[in-house]
């Protein structure tokens, strides 16, 4: 299964959230799992939704000391995951552990550079200094050092970071929202098609799905507007 397509399981208990997957198609697309989510149903519930046939996204976004993001990269692994991320911004050391802890596992491991929700404003209240993709830049290059298999970015900066790193650094890009949709509480957006022409392999979408009167049939639109095929 190679879709771009991976559906942010934003929900509160997983009863929804295996409601709603059970409406998607594994052959459409991937599924994220993030921190409330995770924390609520814990390993089980990736257990439910790797049965059904998807592909999991766990998006933890590990941030602590080497050793222990190391080891929290190791059991994410052992669940069987797809993808799993850190913090960038947790630095080299941290990174070069985790990707140490992952040597021999499939998983892919990628990092978080700046959060979609971030503009200005807030990267200079945390005493982060310069533009935002400039500092996307610099923390995706670190990544690239540490051997890991790319960054989540938005899709504003996937252009800048697909000519610099070329085809075989993965870049996952959140904040996608189709023509017409709300912005919500994402400020570096674009739509589908955009991100895709901008080099990012993979689209994380969440309330343009999760919120349609048919989930499924929003997938497959936004499939069709990126012209993917099966």
């Amino acid at each position: 299964m190679n879709s771009p397509i991976i559906i942010a399981l934003d929900f509160p208990e997983a009863s929804h959230a295996i409601r709603f997957a059970d409406t998607l198609d594994p052959a459409l697309c991937r599924l994220k799992v993030g921190k409330e989510l995770f924390t609520q149903a814990g390993p089980s519930l990736v257990e439910t939704l790797m049965k059904k046939g998807f592909d999991i996204f766990l998006d933890l976004k590990f941030h602590d000391i080497p050793n222990t993001v190391a080891a929290a990269c190791k059991a994410a692994a052992g669940l069987g995951v797809w993808m799993v991320n850190v913090h960038a911004l947790g630095g080299s050391r941290m990174m070069k552990a985790a990707r140490l802890a992952l040597a021999d596992a499939p998983c892919k491991l990628i990092a978080v550079t700046l959060l979609t929700s971030m503009g200005r404003e807030d990267i200079e209240e945390i005493g982060l200094q310069g533009e935002p993709i400039d500092i996307v830049g610099r923390l995706a290059a670190l990544a690239r050092s540490c051997n890991l298999d790319g960054v989540v970015c938005s899709a504003i900066e996937a252009a800048m970071l697909r000519k610099k790193f070329g085809a075989d650094f993965c870049l996952v890009t959140p904040g996608i929202r189709p023509s017409g949709a709300s912005s919500d509480d994402q400020k570096r957006i674009m739509s589908p098609i955009e991100a895709i022409e901008s080099g990012s392999d993979y689209l994380v979408i969440g309330r343009p799905v999760r919120e349609a009167p048919d989930p499924l049939r929003a997938l497959e639109s936004i499939l069709e507007e990126i012209k993917w095929k099966n």
